[in-house]
């Protein structure tokens, strides 16, 4: 390990030294490929120059420790030495965590797809509020929400909605989102004052350039038709909703949010795109030998994943077993303490298989 890290270390410096060459700078494509390796580098090698100082330290005091010393500068020194060496073993837990293969997807903007489950209207009004969920959370994260598809239910539940989410590493945190979401609590129409529990299904794509992925445009087919909804001026006049099926596959995407047919197709084919990655890349995880299952879920959809107990005020994310009684807040978008839980334990389970 430490070799490598001498390797990468060396990179760094390296590169850090090319940035500043004006035949680089020049050549915005080589430039931009350089500040990407030299951003994804950068916590390696500061991480690694921390590692090394400590290491030096932890020598001196060695050698001070095997020479003469004062009885109470002794202690002083084993005490350094102690902490150093905590440090060091700190130090080393977290390199190996930074050396750990990154998810290429990490850095990706998400389509988020949220859809009202068993519990009809109660499901519908969660959908909503999972959305308001999200929606808060991007925005305490300076991410940006975009809305390519919605159907709403006439007590303004939604059926199914599809949003991006754009932001510097939304992938990295959204990810293990995807699932069923249970809630539990006394819906408004229910006058014995029982308690329902209602499903909510969110999967969690990566929006996919059209550079990443080719989709081949004979193997679409493109139907337009009148939008349909609670009304307004445009619904139902003139045919600027979108269906695109994809043949190979029959995943079929309906956009019909915008008023002008462009939009929705552009939309629309976002939504595809990441679809059909998305399938594509379940389908080749499904292929490998042996594929362990990781504690922190296969992000299939049909998985239960948390359960929003509203009656009691917590929510509990199954799993790992964290029940945070704090539901309000979570509803606000409060959601880092049970994401970096996850994310903490899926960095765990790799270190423990050795990846």
């Amino acid at each position: 390990m430490i070799e490598k890290l001498k390797e990468l270390a060396e990179k760094y410096d390296e590169i850090k030294e090319s940035l500043s060459d004006p035949d680089i700078v020049s050549d915005i494509s080589k430039y931009t490929a350089l500040m990407k390796e030299y951003k994804n580098l950068t916590p390696i090698a500061e991480k690694y120059k921390e590692y090394e100082k400590t290491a030096k330290e932890m020598k001196e005091a060695e050698e001070l420790l095997n020479s003469t010393l004062e009885k109470d500068f002794k202690e002083m020194v084993e005490e350094e030495y102690l902490a150093g060496k905590e440090k060091l073993s700190s130090l080393e837990n977290e390199l190996k965590i930074l050396l750990l293969p990154k998810d290429p997807n990490d850095e990706k903007n998400v389509i988020m797809e949220i859809r009202g489950g068993a519990g009809g209207e109660e499901a519908a009004l969660f959908a909503a509020e999972l959305f308001r969920m999200y929606s808060m959370y991007a925005e305490k994260k300076g991410y940006k929400v975009e809305v390519l598809s919605e159907n709403e239910t006439e007590l303004k539940g939604i059926k199914e909605i599809s949003f991006s989410i754009e932001g510097e590493g939304a992938y990295s945190r959204l990810k293990f989102e995807s699932g069923v979401h249970r809630v539990q609590r006394v819906p408004e129409t229910e006058s014995q004052g029982r308690i329902h529990t209602s499903t909510v299904t969110v999967a969690v794509l990566p929006e996919v350039d059209e550079i990443d992925f080719e989709i081949n445009p004979a193997d679409l087919q493109i139907e337009t038709h009148r939008s349909g909804g609670a009304g307004g001026q445009h619904v139902n006049k003139t045919e600027s909703a979108i269906r695109i099926i994809h043949l190979p596959t029959g995943i079929v995407v309906d956009c019909q949010d915008e008023r002008s047919q462009h939009k929705n197709k552009e939309k629309a084919m976002k939504i595809l795109r990441s679809r059909i990655y998305e399938s594509m890349r379940e389908e080749r995880e499904a292929k490998i030998a042996g594929e362990r299952k990781s504690q922190v879920g296969t992000g299939d959809r049909s998985e239960r994943i948390r359960t929003y107990n509203f009656p009691q005020g917590r929510v509990t994310d199954h799993r790992i077993g964290l029940t945070l009684y704090k539901l309000p807040q979570f509803m606000d978008g409060d959601l880092d303490e049970v994401i970096d839980a996850l994310i903490t334990t899926a960095q765990a389970e790799k270190l423990r298989a050795g990846e």
